[in-house]
């Protein structure tokens, strides 16, 4: 597979407004690393974005998630790892990482409102929105992922 365009160096101004999304999701709306790292595989996985799911392995691994937290994450709903809040945040994240399919649906929204506030709520969403922009760039122009040497 070749990469099809550099949409960095094609629209700067674009990339730079996710950036900028990237920024307040990372850092200024005070969200918790680990559950962004949660929905940011999880909407990588189901996109299909091998570029996305290798960067966020990594830097899930490098903030010390456990290797069985982060390879769960394909197979949730029959994971015991997980707990209540998690799960809540992961039913989330594919009820609006596939909207088209499941128009977000009450169940999903009740749980979110169990375990976060009104602000975390939108907050997580944008990040998940944000990721699904991420992914759609990477896969659809065929960003590459690095691949280590072999053992």
């Amino acid at each position: 597979m070749t990469q099809r365009l550099d949409y960095m160096t094609a629209a700067p101004d674009a990339v730079k407004a996710v950036y900028g999304l990237e920024q307040y999701v990372a850092q200024d709306a005070g969200l918790e690393r680990r559950l962004i790292h949660l929905l940011k595989l999880r909407a990588s996985l189901i996109n299909g974005c091998a570029y996305c799911v290798d960067m966020h392995t990594r830097e899930a691994r490098k903030d010390g998630l456990s290797e069985q937290w982060i390879a769960l994450v394909a197979v949730w709903h029959e994971a015991a790892v997980y707990t209540p809040r998690e799960r809540a945040l992961l039913a989330w994240t594919d009820a609006l990482t596939k909207v088209a399919e499941t128009g977000a649906p009450d169940e999903a929204y009740e749980a979110m409102r169990e375990h976060y506030s009104d602000k975390e709520i939108t907050d997580y969403s944008v990040a998940i929105g944000t990721i699904n922009i991420w992914n759609r760039l990477a896969v659809g122009f065929r960003m590459q992922h690095t691949v280590d040497r072999a053992a």
